[in-house]
């Protein structure tokens, strides 16, 4: 049995990416909560005086790649959900018991999970524009999909994992909503991490998602908190962590 089987990885890939693109109520779902948080917000506190605020950049410009990383934690991390319901239907048996190792299966699961997620992020970095967002450059949108990228393989191995240890979809829902957003607001996605007291802030600075947040920012609208090649380095190790971990973790579900 191969380690890595190639047309293993491609089949699961193309299944999760059929699934998605074929059900536009998953899609129009997905976008619904991001969006609303970038009209309300993005509008709403347009022109407010709010603490580290970059000068010169409009508070519109500072949230869209904060939201474009919320959508990709959401989407990444819920695709440990297409795991618990293939184990309901009886597909992740059928998988599991095919002469197919389990890296294979996870890297499989990875790609379709981090793609899906990749096209919401690109969805709504795309409808914001019409709202008023400007990149700096349309150069820095392929570098932006290389943060997105990394950002999809860090929170697919996070809900693989966290998947791993659960038997039923609404506990694994549960838990990662609660894990989510304090993620997401200790992100600096809304406001900068540089307003939060000093005990908070030191928890931002373990969160994958706040170099994410940051590179995106940094190659979208030219502004950042770190520098682009600490956000790239924190990615890439968050990513090789959580892999690891979701694959370690996945080795032990039995087919049952």
């Amino acid at each position: 049995m191969k380690l890595v089987d190639a047309q293993a990885i491609y089949g699961l890939w193309l299944r999760d990416t059929k699934r998605f693109l074929r059900t536009p109520s998953r899609i129009v779902g997905s976008l619904a909560m991001p969006l609303l948080f970038l009209v309300f917000m993005g509008f709403g506190f347009r022109g407010a005086a709010i603490p580290g605020l970059p000068e010169g950049v409009d508070y519109l410009q500072y949230l869209v790649p904060g939201i474009v990383g919320f959508t990709m934690l959401f989407g990444a991390s819920f695709a440990g959900l297409s795991i618990l319901a293939d184990q309901e239907v009886g597909f992740l048996k059928e998988i599991l018991v095919a002469p197919v190792s389990r890296t294979s299966i996870v890297l499989g699961r990875i790609a379709g999970g981090s793609t899906t997620a990749l096209v919401q992020a690109l969805l709504i970095l795309l409808l914001s524009i019409p709202l008023g967002f400007e990149p700096v450059s349309l150069l820095s949108v392929p570098v932006a999909v290389v943060f997105l990228v990394l950002l999809a393989i860090t929170f697919v191995g996070f809900g693989i994992a966290l998947a791993s240890q659960f038997s039923d979809s609404e506990g694994f829902g549960l838990i990662v909503q609660f894990v989510i957003f304090p993620l997401f607001f200790l992100s600096g996605a809304l406001y900068p991490i540089e307003g939060l007291p000093s005990s908070v802030r030191y928890l931002a600075y373990v969160n994958p998602l706040t170099y994410g947040v940051d590179g995106l920012r940094a190659v979208l609208v030219g502004t950042s908190s770190f520098s682009v090649l600490l956000d790239l380095g924190a990615l890439v190790a968050s990513s090789v962590v959580m892999v690891t971990i979701g694959a370690a973790l996945f080795e032990r579900v039995e087919a049952v």
